[in-house]
């Protein structure tokens, strides 16, 4: 549910990603202007979406070279984690009766350690087994009000919450079991975030580039400097309905940390768009795992600084699927580095769920770790 992405006025190829995470919510965008010639940039299709990565080629390394070993990283992660794919390894294991053991990669291990670490901070907010909630809501890419005006009854949710269990999901050694019939991982939350992990350690570790940024539908890595020698900078803008890369209201900009090992890991989650309203409350297209229904009075976008990708990936996620005051008191008590976005005081969304139209209609909440960042960095 992410909604960053790369904006270049000197690299077109990215401005289709930013009209794709548009439609989401709040939108991040990395400050590029004119590139260096020995900057690169490379970008292509995964995990359902796009992938755009800008780095400054080292001296006597072949481009192609890094390419073949980014779409082979890519590759092994879609067959370990894609439910699109039939014979990945989180399919088959979906498809697996209880108690049947599966083996798992490296890749799947380490997403499903971040995965469990966020699930229990959160509470249970973050939830990769959440999919049969999601789909007795008939929740898919868009949301109606049919469907609250006709809802699953107790009886459905009861029972898709019963399948709803990532504590019945097993490892042992490099393998994985379930303990319930019909429980089935979707990794989707935290995938990508990982895929941005993966490709920012094949530059740095394999290739000795220290000067990249890397995106994968929305979730984004940095490191050193741009092509300008500037430090990346990430432009949070309001959500505006209707917003275009030519037409946009910047609420803040969060700068690459320069004395923290020059790199800065960010997803951003966002329930705007996906979002009605009905009797008089706002309803999020997000399932609250821990009720089994919409989330009521959610942040329209979250933007989280991590250790890693994978792990911001997952806690926005998490945050948006609390209410906002509850996620803001988690964000807080967990330290996170967490900037909301939500309607200014005495805005409110009409019956038909339209969008605020200005900037001054938005604002901004951040965590104490989050104003630490951007004062540090002087964002």
């Amino acid at each position: 549910m992410t909604n960053l992405t790369s904006l270049s006025a000197a690299n077109p190829s990215m401005k289709p990603a930013f009209l794709s995470m548009i439609a989401i919510g709040s939108v991040l965008a990395i400050s590029a202007c004119q590139q260096k010639t020995d900057y690169n940039n490379l970008s292509g299709e995964t995990m359902g979406t796009s992938y755009h990565i800008s780095y400054q080629l080292p001296k006597g390394v072949d481009e192609a070279a890094i390419q073949a070993a980014i779409d082979k990283r890519l590759q092994d992660i879609n067959d370990s984690m894609s439910t699109y794919q039939a014979d990945s390894t989180i399919s088959k294991f979906n498809q697996l009766g209880k108690d049947t053991p599966i083996a798992i990669d490296a890749d799947f291990s380490h997403v499903l350690e971040a995965s469990r670490q966020v699930y229990e901070l959160s509470g249970g907010a973050f939830d990769p087994t959440v999919m049969p909630l999601i789909e007795t809501w008939g929740f898919g890419s868009t949301m109606t009000v049919e469907r609250l005006q006709s809802p699953p009854t107790a009886l459905e949710i009861a029972q898709a919450k019963a399948l709803v269990d990532f504590k019945s999901v097993i490892q042992k050694e490099q393998s994985i079991y379930k303990t319930k019939d019909g429980v089935e991982l979707d990794f989707s939350a935290v995938a990508k975030g990982y895929g941005v992990d993966v490709i920012a350690n094949v530059l740095r570790d394999d290739y000795q580039i220290r000067n990249y940024m890397v995106e994968i539908g929305g979730e984004v890595a940095t490191s050193g400097v741009s092509a300008q020698q500037q430090p990346w900078q990430i432009a949070i803008d309001a959500p505006i309905e209707g917003s275009t890369v030519s037409a946009r209201q910047t609420m803040a900009v969060i700068r690459q940390p320069i004395n923290n090992g020059t790199t800065m890991s960010l997803a951003t989650s966002g329930n705007y768009r996906n979002s009605v309203v009905f009797d008089g409350k706002h309803y999020s297209h997000t399932i609250d795992p821990t009720t089994g229904e919409p989330i009521v009075g959610g942040a329209p976008s979250v933007t989280v600084a991590a250790e890693s990708v994978a792990l911001a990936d997952a806690w926005a996620t998490a945050l948006t699927a609390m209410p906002y005051e509850k996620a803001l008191k988690t964000a807080k008590e967990h330290d996170i580095a967490a900037l909301f976005v939500i309607l200014a005081n005495n805005i409110t969304l009409d019956s038909e769920g339209s969008a605020a139209d200005s900037i001054d209609d938005w604002q901004m909440v951040e965590t104490p770790a989050m104003k630490a960042l951007r004062a540090d960095k002087k964002s």
